[in-house]
């Protein structure tokens, strides 16, 4: 296919570019140009991490085709100011700490200076319309429209322009507004994602994956791939040269999958080729003969007799039990006044980092496999690699890239291995990015939950005894999910002293995506339970949701359910400040009616008005008429 040619300005330089004509703006800035600011995150316009000026407009540019940028002129976030200067946006997206990991970062910074572009006098409610398309999964967006609001005063004049500078620190850091080293290569898209690494003669990762969830695997040729111009390797589950197995308490993923699949999604062959088209081209080659096997979706049918078997280790399915007994909840129960007892669950959830997995390898010239990813565990993941490779441990380096988002996502192993004995093969450097589909099919997720509650409770509040089963679904792979269990177990009945307990959490395997770490690590699922029942017996106690919490609220001496005996405890104090600054109103949950005074105060943030700027331009054009 003939080659595209592109003549456009490019922060302020003439370009003319031969390049793919399959490509987009996006790809053309990134591969071609070397503009790694702009970020890929979703692929479909959604999230705005490739926000770019086109002619002086904010686009997409994962949208645009790049031969239609031919003639234009175009901004990226290295154009926004000289090498190694800020603009006043940047500056106060430094100064308010609106980057966290920073992903999404150079997106948003074209957002907000577009924004004062088209109106230097934005207010907040049109300064958020505008960010709509924007997303960020760090900040929760308020140091972002605080820096938005800065910027503005600066530029306009009406703020001064110390205001974006460091905040003096006194004798201790701890309060003060300390600024993160990091943040100016994160606002300006000089720091260096995974995916924006590029290394000379390095090869581009695909990777074949399964359609079925539980499927036993025939046969794999992958012959006619291997012959196709363009393709280095093709890689299986059968190029492990080690023990090939990993997690992070059991080792039961396979770097690839090895005699069967176990959920859809799971990485069966890999090619590394010249380039994108051709690895892909190359995978449709690839010919794999199934067995469908009956597949497990319920973690409730999981134990049941003659349920599927997902891994022949584990007949029963389950991957870890944690019981935790303390004193007699027969007793308790016999003791309360009130028995209260329900169900809960909690679904599945995606971590949705802005980031999508990636990673390179390489053999270095001292035969070292170097793996660069952002990986939240990458010790752990050195340790499991040297075992799969077969190669001892001073011959495995991990290098962690930045990480734009990982929530616990990134602390599981994935496709590291794949890449290692790809490089291996090869001896030349090997990339592989996610695409946003590939990163929701194949890693982890948050733990779906089925909490069955059993609470005993006298007139006065006080919990006598509490039957706590939890059952979660792990998917395909272990994981961390022994982790997630002992931590639900820890912090099932949250931060109260109760003196009889029976806690059971249980966490089986399914052919479902595997689920891993996210932030609060099983706590989530174990306290919307347990504050879901507080709720529920100050009603029937007719008392206020806060007192109830005080009546059974750890103090200093109280014995958590593992018996620890705490020497200081604080949640008197932090009850009594978020009672205090909610402006909460006093009693049982049943009366407050439809006003409540608790709402809406002069501190709540409120949401973003829809419409915001069209409405502020029709109530303008109608004034103009009016004094006209």
């Amino acid at each position: 296919m003939p080659k595209l040619r592109i003549e456009a300005e490019v922060n302020g330089r003439k370009v003319n570019r031969e390049t793919e004509p399959h490509k987009r703006l996006l790809d053309f800035l990134r591969d071609d140009l070397n503009l790694t600011g702009t970020k890929e995150g979703c692929g479909a316009g959604e999230c705005g991490t490739c926000s770019v000026f086109v002619d002086g407009k904010l686009v997409k540019s994962c949208l645009m085709p790049a031969g239609k940028a031919s003639g234009a002129k175009i901004e990226t976030i290295e154009g926004l100011a000289k090498p190694g200067d800020l603009t006043p946006m940047q500056r106060a997206f430094h100064k308010t700490g609106a980057s966290q990991c920073g992903y999404c970062i150079p997106g948003m910074v074209m957002a907000a200076t577009s924004a004062l572009r088209e109106n230097p006098q934005a207010d907040i409610e049109e300064i958020k319309e505008r960010l709509g398309g924007n997303i960020c999964r760090c900040t929760g967006y308020t140091k972002i429209f605080e820096a938005v609001e800065i910027a503005k005063g600066v530029i306009a004049g009406t703020v001064p322009e110390t205001a974006l500078e460091e905040d003096t620190v006194d004798d201790s850091f701890i309060g003060a507004n300390v600024r993160r080293l990091d943040a100016p290569s994160k606002v300006s898209g000089r720091l260096k994602y995974a995916a924006d690494i590029k290394m000379p003669d390095m090869l581009q990762m695909q990777v074949l994956r399964s359609p079925h969830a539980h499927a036993r695997i025939l046969s794999i040729d992958t012959s006619e791939a291997e012959a196709m111009d363009g393709v280095a390797c093709v890689i299986t589950a059968q190029d492990v040269p080690g023990t090939d197995g990993f997690g992070v308490f059991v080792h039961d993923q396979p770097i690839m999958a090895r005699d069967k699949v176990r959920h859809v999604g799971e990485a069966v062959a890999a090619v590394a080729a010249e380039d994108l088209v051709t690895a892909r081209r190359a995978l449709s080659k690839i010919k794999v003969e199934y067995e469908e096997l009956p597949g497990l979706f319920d973690p409730g049918q999981a134990m049941d007799p003659g349920a599927p078997v997902i891994h022949d280790y584990a007949r029963d399915n389950l991957i870890k039990h944690i019981p935790v007994r303390k004193g007699d909840v027969t007793a308790g129960f016999a003791e309360a006044d009130l028995i209260l007892e329900d169900d809960f669950t909690t679904q599945q959830v995606e971590h949705a980092y802005l980031e999508p997995e990636a990673g390179i390898a390489y053999v270095d010239p001292d035969d070292v496999v170097v793996v660069i990813s952002p990986s939240q565990n990458i010790s752990h993941h050195r340790h499991m690699l040297a075992e799969i490779i077969a190669k001892p441990i001073n011959k495995v380096r991990f290098i962690m890239s930045p990480v734009g988002g990982g929530f616990g996502g990134k602390e599981d192993m994935i496709y590291q291995g794949m890449l290692a004995l790809a490089a291996m093969k090869t001896h030349r450097p090997v990339q592989l990015n996610f695409t946003r589909e590939e990163s929701l099919i194949a890693s982890a997720k948050r733990h779906p939950s089925r909490v069955h509650y059993r609470m005993g409770v006298k007139w006065d509040g006080r919990v006598t005894a509490i039957e706590f089963d939890m059952l979660s679904d792990g998917g395909a792979f272990g994981m961390s999910s022994e982790g997630v269990m002992r931590k639900a177990a820890i912090l099932s009945c949250g931060p109260y002293e109760v003196h009889n307990l029976k806690v059971d959490t249980r966490v089986v395997y399914t052919n479902n995506t595997p689920s891993g770490a996210f932030r609060t690590f099983g706590g989530m699922q174990a306290q919307f339970a347990t504050e879901s029942m507080m709720d529920m017996a100050a009603e029937a106690l007719d008392m206020d949701p806060f007192e109830i919490r005080r009546v059974n609220m750890m103090k200093i001496g109280a014995k958590t359910h593992t018996q620890q005996t705490l020497e200081t405890a604080s949640l008197d104090r932090v009850m009594d400040a978020a009672e205090q600054a909610s402006r909460w109103e006093k009693g049982a949950p049943r009366v407050r009616g439809a006003t409540r005074k608790d709402l809406n105060g002069p501190d709540t943030r409120q949401p973003c008005t829809l419409g915001a700027r069209i409405k502020k331009a029709s109530t303008d054009s109608d004034e103009s008429e009016r004094v006209a």
